[in-house]
């Protein structure tokens, strides 16, 4: 009796040799709370790499982006734009500050943000008198966004720019780290993203400031007195010196795994060229995505629809999964104001995220190519 194919996952995590050393180490200094040099190490290396002043280690970067906004001033009453095509992550941050989002489009070249319908929503504020706190721009799947022209729009009405790159990083934009354009930078580093703390996201700025505030944030708001003083609400966000142990291990592989996503990707778009109802997420040139997952989408007309092509994957022990469902469609947020075409719900209609971990063998993505084929010959 032949044995059953072993199942083949989304994106897992994939370690590197060198993360049990570090972990090891915080075991043998007996550092196992949110402190210690793992800490210290893994928020002076992230800062290297990125080429910032300062990086702050955070228990999630949905717990990033909460500080971030926080950090740029946004509170009750506020409105913070949002890329629609994302996941609810981005977009829950800004109720917890007491702030509405307001949804922005994709458009199809890169699926990120379109910087047209932020135009049209910035000019409907401005008529109204109440421009946004902050525009929060995700680079979805690990692409970078149309950032000259997001940059140029949002410089031109003085709204501050806070980049959700939880999906990106590694990836790069004029040969430049996403991240590091706006005020405030977040990355991700859960379980499923291209390097891992098991659990945990960081926040970046060129403002060393704003970073130490929301470390201070981060810390239950701590004053620095000997005893417990307290003068401003706070959060307990730090990662921990376990968590950053693992983070040190995978930040040496980082550009490898970079390497290994772009490889998966381009390996998907060989074995499948010959199956014409397969379009796959652009890449514009000066972009350059880390591929987080290797996405694709149906051609229009196309007589299958992705949900029957998942379905089908997993029959054959094989995880995909459909394109993010957009915000403005959510029925938290679907009462929420939204510019746009309906390219988001187009792609999402049509798209599917395929098995993308960068310990993926030849033989996995074949196996992957024969199912999607043989559904389409069905």
């Amino acid at each position: 009796m032949s044995q059953p194919s072993p199942f083949i996952y989304l994106s897992p995590p994939h370690m590197g040799g060198q993360e049990q050393q570090y972990v090891q180490q915080a075991f043998d200094q007996n550092w196992i709370t949110t402190a210690g040099a793992n800490v210290d190490g893994f928020e002076q290396e992230l800062a290297a790499y990125t080429a910032v002043p300062a990086a702050a280690a955070l228990s999630s970067g949905t717990a990033a982006l909460h500080l971030a906004l926080l950090a740029l001033g946004v509170g009750p009453g506020d409105e913070v734009f949002c890329s629609t095509f994302t996941f609810v992550a981005s977009t829950n941050p800004i109720r917890y500050v007491g702030a509405t989002p307001v949804l922005i489009d994709s458009e199809p070249g890169t699926w990120n943000l379109c910087p047209t319908a932020l135009e049209d929503a910035l000019r409907d504020r401005q008529r109204k008198g109440r421009l946004p706190k902050a525009l929060l721009l995700v680079h979805l799947y690990g692409m970078p966004a149309r950032l000259r022209e997001i940059q140029e729009v949002t410089q031109r009405y003085g709204v501050p720019l806070l980049e959700d790159a939880a999906e990106a990083l590694g990836s790069r934009y004029q040969d430049q780290l996403l991240g590091t354009f706006g005020q405030v930078g977040v990355y991700s580093f859960n379980g499923n993203k291209i390097i891992t703390t098991s659990g945990g996201g960081a926040l970046v700025s060129a403002d060393p400031k704003l970073v130490e505030q929301a470390r201070w944030l981060a810390t239950q708001a701590k004053d620095d007195l000997p005893y417990y003083h307290h003068t401003a609400m706070g959060y307990n966000y730090r990662m921990s010196n376990i968590s950053a142990g693992i983070g040190r291990g995978q930040l040496e592989v980082l550009e490898e795994r970079v390497r290994q996503k772009r490889k998966v990707f381009d390996t998907y778009r060989h074995l499948l060229q010959d199956v014409e109802e397969i379009e796959w997420q652009p890449e514009p040139e000066g972009f350059y995505s880390n591929r987080w997952l290797s996405c694709l989408t149906l051609k229009k007309g196309c007589r299958l629809n992705p949900e029957a092509l998942r379905l089908r994957l997993l029959e054959a022990q094989i995880e995909s999964r459909p394109l993010w469902y957009p915000m403005h469609r959510q029925p938290l947020y679907q009462r929420c104001d939204y510019f746009g075409d309906g390219t988001s719900d187009d792609l999402f209609s049509r798209g599917l995220c395929l098995p993308s971990g960068t310990n993926l063998t030849p033989a996995d993505q074949e196996r992957v190519a024969e199912v999607i084929k043989t559904t389409f010959r069905g």
